[in-house]
């Protein structure tokens, strides 16, 4: 049974100006100790594709915030929810803390997909609550 359905559309421009401005404050902001690794290296070979990595996963988390109803609020936090990927290459949700721990106890799974393209970012979340047995 779908919980919620979320989508954000995030322009790269912004994001790029945001990391201007703040610097990797801003990173540090958004994203999980994991996924701040990733953003340092791919930031380090090529920084388009780091930007774009950044971008990629706030649209994500702004996705799914709004797939479970939460918006960004408690539990609900930037750094507990992380974008991971499986060896396939399949985005996957994977959650810390107090957020995981509300959303399990709710009986939620999470499908997130992600894309960019030049100047935008943009992600697509569908929550489901699991079947009872």
């Amino acid at each position: 049974m779908i919980h919620g359905i979320g989508t954000d559309v995030c322009d790269v421009r912004r994001i790029r100006s945001s990391l201007d401005r703040h610097g990797e404050r801003f990173a540090r902001k958004i994203l999980s100790d994991a996924e701040l690794v990733t953003w340092r290296s791919r930031t380090g070979r090529w920084p388009e594709r780091g930007l774009r990595y950044l971008a990629t996963r706030f649209s994500a988390k702004e996705a799914f915030s709004k797939a479970v109803g939460l918006g960004m609020r408690m539990p609900m936090t930037w750094r507990l929810c992380e974008i991971g990927k499986l060896a396939s290459g399949k985005p996957v949700i994977v959650l810390h803390g107090g957020l995981k721990e509300w959303f399990e106890a709710r009986g939620l799974t999470a499908h997130v997909s992600v894309t960019d393209e030049t100047d935008y970012a943009a992600s697509f979340v569908v929550v489901e609550k699991k079947a009872d047995e």
